[in-house]
């Protein structure tokens, strides 16, 4: 009777085992809680623990792999990133044409173009389960193996470990296409709203050993912009952009 238990227990638990697919789907929800938009993001660079730089941005982002960066610092003031599928634009506040980048631009530090505006794995990457029973920095973690899907995606690979009773982020291995490991990343999590949220993102620069980039989410909230305003050549007639 107890073997006959305990096998019905094990069906069980594989009939309603998460695929890494469903995992992802669930860290991403840690990152970004709302299908549209804003976050408010402050990325910070250290450079032997010394904090160096420090900008300012506003991320809208809507479904249909859509983002747009608008810049708030003073230096920046103006200046935007568009991001629509796979295609990247700069737009500078005194130039008439867009200039098409990739995700892997660099914004600041070792915060790329691809880490600000793509804030959900799961459209970007394919999850496979390495290790369901990792230990990841003294955590009980699940161990994903993400290869790219897409040419939005700003890494080729990343290895990522999901703690095992939530599914939230705890850190990242991520991996450029000549196979380097070009950072690694830690993520910090705070209660927001009632909502366990990522509010950090820590990235270690593994080929500059002595920097140190942190993004930080100051806020999210769910807004929809007009999809006028994921028009690059409608943002380059826009100097200024004053969204809610």
């Amino acid at each position: 009777m107890y073997k006959l238990l305990l096998i019905g227990v094990l069906l069980f638990q594989q009939a309603y085992a998460l695929t890494g697919e469903e995992m992802l789907i669930k860290a991403d929800s840690f990152r970004l809680p709302h299908n549209q938009a804003k976050a408010v993001t402050q990325v910070e660079l250290y450079k032997n623990d010394k904090l160096s730089k420090t900008r300012l941005y506003h991320v809208y982002l809507k479904q249909g792999q859509r983002s747009l960066v608008l810049f708030q610092s003073a230096k920046e003031l103006g200046q935007k990133v568009l991001m629509i599928k796979d295609k990247f634009w700069m737009l500078m506040p005194k130039s008439r044409r867009p200039i098409r980048i990739t995700a892997t631009q660099k914004l600041l530090g070792e915060a790329s173009t691809g880490d600000i505006a793509n804030m959900r794995w799961a459209e970007y990457y394919k999850a496979e389960i390495v290790d369901q029973n990792a230990d990841k920095n003294g955590v009980a973690a699940i161990h994903l193996s993400l290869s790219s899907q897409a040419k939005a995606a700003t890494y080729e690979r990343i290895n990522l470990w999901l703690a095992k009773d939530s599914y939230a982020p705890i850190a990242a291995d991520l991996f450029v296409k000549s196979g380097k490991l070009a950072k690694q990343a830690s993520y910090v999590l705070d209660e927001i709203d009632g909502q366990q949220q990522v509010v950090e993102m820590v990235l270690l620069d593994k080929i500059q050993n002595n920097r140190k980039t942190i993004v930080k989410t100051l806020s999210v909230e769910a807004i929809s912009i007009a999809d006028k305003y994921y028009n690059p050549l409608f943002l380059v007639r826009q100097p200024q952009l004053d969204l809610q």
